[in-house]
């Protein structure tokens, strides 16, 4: 890869243009919707449900009270139904968890995956404080940066200058390809994310298995969870019938596709992939938007954010 190219906006994010995507923030916040409580409350009905709540008391049950807020440790102990009640934090943790492994640093079209999750992590950041919250982060790429949740600009900044470090190129395609990295990421993350927090996961989740769900399961019973997908178009459907040249930076092999049940196979093997992604977030409660490599970062969560609620994935 010519040195040129890796100075290209399309492979390696550009730090002014991180910070400038503060202006296309402007009017979408992120605004909370609802209190996240627990795995039960309002699966699927919002995708930014609220500021942490902390707990507060309980107290016996009144008409009209939430049941899914029923304490039941306490309704055993006194025989009488009891609820719980909280109270809103004044500023909520926002912490992005955001892939930089070898296989995001990759694009047959657009810019690369990385570059997507700096500007999609840059987004969320300068929304997040413009309602308020305070921003941190978990960045992984072979080793793990982690950035404690603090507000305002420096917050922000301090997390802009991680991610163009994280998404260089030249460190990210001669750093070791991790399977569980992901997992282990995850693990990592409850040292950042305290109970109460928005957590924004950006990856292509390839590497994906029962531990993640696990995991992910756990964090998300005290946490709000949104999953962001960066893709390729290679990874939604097949290239046209042919025969292509691919490589890994470290060797090189041959793409034989030009048998259609070839593509086929080539076409399945993505679909399961997808396919079982969304099957761990949906049984989690954990909303999924998909990004590719062409979109306009911006746009597409601006877009995201003033849809009306209609299902899992966008």
């Amino acid at each position: 890869m010519a040195e040129a190219a890796l100075n290209s906006q399309a492979v390696q994010p550009d730090l002014d243009a991180l910070i400038a995507l503060r202006r296309e923030v402007r009017g979408n916040p992120l605004k909370p919707r609802k209190p996240a409580r627990s795995l039960l409350a309002g699966a699927h009905h919002s995708r930014f449900r609220g500021r942490g709540m902390d707990y507060l008391e309980s107290r016996v049950y009144q008409p009209g009270d939430d049941i899914r807020n029923l304490d039941w440790r306490v309704t055993a102990r006194s025989g009488k139904v009891h609820t719980k009640m909280y109270h809103e934090e004044r500023e909520r943790p926002v912490v992005v968890l955001a892939d930089f492994g070898p296989g995001m640093f990759f694009a047959t079209h657009g810019v690369f995956k990385s570059v997507i999750a700096a500007r999609a992590a840059s987004f969320i950041a300068w929304s997040a404080i413009t309602n308020g919250d305070r921003v941190g982060a978990l960045l992984f790429n072979g080793e793990h940066r982690e950035l404690k949740p603090r507000g305002g600009d420096k917050g922000v900044l301090r997390l802009i200058r991680e991610l163009v470090v994280a998404a260089d190129p030249v460190a990210g395609l001669r750093a070791e390809a991790r399977p569980k990295a992901l997992n282990e990421a995850l693990r990592r993350l409850r040292r950042v994310a305290r109970p109460g927090s928005l957590v924004v996961i950006l990856s292509d989740f390839h590497a994906i298995d029962e531990e993640t769900g696990l995991l992910l399961g756990q964090l998300r019973r005290h946490n709000e969870i949104l999953a962001v997908q960066i893709l390729d178009r290679l990874e939604l459907e097949a290239p046209p019938a042919g025969v292509y040249p691919v490589s890994d930076g470290r060797q090189r092999g041959w793409l034989d596709i030009s048998r259609r049940d070839r593509r086929e196979i080539y076409h399945d093997l993505f679909t399961q992939r997808h396919r079982r992604l969304d099957e761990i977030l949906k049984a989690r409660a954990i909303p999924l938007l998909r990004l590719t490599t062409g979109d306009d970062v911006a746009s597409s969560l601006r877009d995201w954010l003033r849809a009306p609620v209609t299902g899992h994935t966008l």
